[in-house]
């Protein structure tokens, strides 16, 4: 889960669900992103996110959207980008009834150690390159532990 869901977490997206598919366990895992707020709902991920994709052969048709209750509810982990997104999907998760969701840093799980993915929305490229690396390194580790 990100800001807008237009930039890190449908790049995380697509590399998890890429990861499983490799690995042929995608029956097991149901994959999905969201946004904390309501800015880009319905949106195509950034070009720039999508290009990014595309030069690891990735491709995804994600639209945006908004977290909901039933997410807290449904999903057995919510993954997210920063602070911020964890404190608002922290406190919004408050608010559910027979919340199930563990909700957590995605970087938490980098062995690199980079627990923040940064928004790479007002940089460039590289940017967008470091966040997909950033996510196959977390997915990848995630992944790999029991569940």
């Amino acid at each position: 889960v990100s800001i807008g869901n237009i930039c890190r977490s449908p790049i995380a997206e697509a590399v998890f669900r890429k990861l499983v598919t490799d690995e042929k366990v995608e029956n097991k895992w149901m994959t999905d992103s969201a946004a904390v707020s309501d800015w880009n709902v319905g949106r195509s991920p950034d070009a720039r996110a999508l290009s990014c994709l595309r030069n690891h052969d990735i491709q995804t048709v994600h639209k945006a959207r908004q977290v909901t209750k039933e997410d807290f509810q449904t999903f057995d982990y919510i993954l997210c980008m920063d602070e911020s997104n964890l404190r608002d999907l922290k406190r919004k998760s408050n608010q559910v009834q027979d919340c199930k969701a563990k909700i957590e840093l995605l970087g938490s799980y980098d062995p690199q150690k980079q627990l923040i993915i940064e928004d790479p929305y007002y940089g460039n490229e590289k940017d967008f390159e470091t966040v997909y690396e950033q996510c196959v390194r977390c997915c990848k580790a995630f992944l790999e532990k029991p569940h």
